[in-house]
């Protein structure tokens, strides 16, 4: 895989190794561990009644408070000018201690009338199911439309 193509499990694989880490977990936890782990992804669609250029600011603002912007390709993503990819890693779970993959699609609609989001988030899940992937979803969300 392409190191300026990461999708989201190898993200999420990374990101979980580098807690397990930093937290002295017995016997650490690799990649290839994260990499089998199952993944809870929730996706929401809104259609926010800004121009492109505002609907693109207000999520840059809403996920830069969220956590560090991954400036690496989305893959699978081949936008024009007036659509646009961003995405974040930020925490979930208990304690934010989940690191959760959060990637949002603003893409304007035809005549000028708003534009299409499509946030998505992807969290890994271990034995105790805490839904990190849709409550970090639905918490965006919330912030989005505000």
């Amino acid at each position: 895989m392409d190191g300026m193509d990461l999708g989201e499990d190898e993200i999420l694989a990374r990101q979980l190794a580098a807690v397990a880490s930093s937290v002295g977990a017995a016997g650490g936890m690799t990649g290839r561990v994260a990499r089998r782990m199952k993944k809870n992804v929730h996706e929401i669609d809104l259609i926010l009644p800004l121009p492109f250029a505002e609907a693109l600011g207000r999520v840059v603002r809403v996920l830069d408070q969220a956590g560090p912007r991954f400036d690496h390709a989305v893959p699978g993503t081949e936008l024009r000018a007036d659509a646009m990819a961003v995405r974040v890693v930020t925490g979930g779970g208990f304690g934010g201690m989940n690191p959760v993959v959060v990637t949002v699609f603003v893409d304007a609609l035809p005549g000028g009338e708003g534009c299409a989001v499509k946030l998505r988030a992807a969290a890994k899940e271990g034995l105790i199911k805490q839904r990190a992937g849709q409550k970090t979803a639905q918490r965006l969300a919330a912030l989005l439309v505000d």
